[in-house]
């Protein structure tokens, strides 16, 4: 068992929110098992790469990829990051959820993280989702993180016996991409080995208009600062 005053848990994608989280982690004071998970997204290969390259180089306790298959495949899907769906480009503005949105993933991930945290003996979860900038995914928003953080707390052996109290932690949920840049760039993070597009080309290179690159691309310019990853011409 770990020290769970000290340990958390930070589910790390490898794009730049999760990037940006696990340093907010280390800077709170916590020595972080990273968990990432391959879940049958088309950009995974590159993803999880990514997702390695940031662990190591943040010098993370531990780094765990959990094999969990949500595409049609697996028999779930329903989403153009898992299936054969096309990955809108240049998406207009809209209050509609979009195809990206893999049903329920969130709540999938933290609920492997709270698992790990229990055999951990942690009490601290770290999760990089934004509910600003970002594609209007539903498990992306505060109500969410409060409502998860309760049910942590009624189903697990260790908050009912009274040994700590499960907090997750979303410390970018109210910021602008721009906000999460300067946050990370102040913490010493490398966004060069992050990756945030959704379909990127044969050669790795992202692909500058799904929704996760403009709304990336547009953060590094309201921040004043060049994205340091390469883009399709």
């Amino acid at each position: 068992m770990g020290d769970w005053k000290k340990s958390a848990v930070v589910l790390l994608s490898g794009g730049m929110d999760s990037a940006t989280a696990l340093a907010a982690a280390g800077r709170d004071g916590f020595a972080c098992h990273a968990l990432s998970f391959d879940y049958g997204q088309r950009h995974g290969r590159l993803e999880l790469a990514a997702a390695k390259k940031v662990a190591r180089k943040a010098g993370v306790v531990a780094h765990r990829i959990v094999r969990i298959d949500l595409s049609a495949h697996g028999g779930f899907g329903h989403s153009a990051l898992t299936d054969d769906i096309a990955v809108p480009k240049d998406r207009p503005a809209s209050a509609d959820i979009p195809v990206t949105y893999v049903p329920a993933r969130n709540t999938i991930f933290l609920s492997l993280a709270l698992g790990w945290a229990e055999v951990l003996g942690s009490f601290d979860i770290y999760i990089g989702i934004n509910a600003i900038d970002y594609s209007g995914y539903p498990d992306c928003r505060p109500e969410y993180v409060g409502a998860f953080e309760r049910l942590a707390n009624l189903a697990t052996a260790a908050a009912v016996e009274g040994k700590g109290k499960f907090k997750i932690h979303a410390p970018l949920v109210k910021m602008s991409k721009a906000e999460i840049i300067r946050l990370g760039m102040e913490l010493g993070v490398d966004y060069s080995l992050t990756r945030s597009c959704y379909d990127p080309a044969g050669e790795g290179l992202s692909c500058g208009h799904c929704d996760a690159c403009r709304l990336r691309l547009a953060g590094f310019a309201q921040a004043g600062v060049k994205d340091p990853i390469k883009y399709k011409a």
